[in-house]
């Protein structure tokens, strides 16, 4: 490799650590915030064809996993693979599991009519790898323009959410996605999803 491609790669190296520890801390003060004040939102929940089940308005959410049904493996550790969640709301809690459910926080709302079925191409010459680098670490800073659709198990659309700022994060709840659009909190059960950049949409 010559001399200018190993500075690049070493910059980018760099960039990454630091944006992961800015990153790292930004999602611990997230959770840690969660875990004593909850978060204001709507959780709603669906059937497998899309059919909305419930809705519920709260002040004080958390959504973790229900660690009392985490399976164990051969030496007695746990696989940390429950899929029930204990969600704390105000002083009382609600279990749920299996459906598709919604958590989007006060301030966050879906756009209404929007398009749920897309269509497009895109002739732009690309490199992969840098490519998957650059949004693997801007998603560790502050994400990117995007629109997430929303659909049930059996592809029904649901709800269409955007943000100029979309960042796309794991979560220790299987099947689980949480995402911080333009800085409000988005968490995803059991549901399908795409998530587009939205400079591929603008024609």
């Amino acid at each position: 490799m010559s001399k200018r491609v190993l500075a690049v790669v070493g910059a980018l190296l760099a960039a990454t650590l630091v944006l992961s520890g800015c990153s790292g801390l930004s999602a611990f003060g997230e959770k840690l915030n969660r875990a004593m004040n909850g978060v204001s939102a709507t959780m709603t929940t669906y059937t497998q064809s899309g059919d909305l089940v419930d809705e519920v308005h709260g002040r004080s959410f958390q959504i973790t996993r229900d660690k009392r049904f985490d399976t164990s493996n051969s030496d007695g550790t746990s696989k940390n693979d429950s899929s029930v969640l204990m969600i704390s709301l105000g002083s009382s809690h609600i279990s749920h599991v299996g459906s598709t459910l919604i958590l989007a926080q006060d301030g966050l709302e879906p756009i209404a009519g929007a398009q749920t079925s897309i269509r497009f191409t895109n002739s732009k010459p690309g490199t992969p790898w840098l490519n998957n680098f650059l949004e693997y670490n801007r998603n560790l800073w502050k994400g990117k323009a995007k629109t997430i659709m929303i659909r049930s198990q059996d592809g029904t659309p649901i709800a269409v959410y955007a943000g100029s700022e979309v960042e796309i994060l794991a979560t220790d709840v299987p099947k689980s996605t949480w995402f911080r659009v333009d800085g409000k909190y988005l968490f995803v059960y059991r549901a399908d999803y795409t998530v587009y950049d939205n400079d591929l949409l603008i024609k």
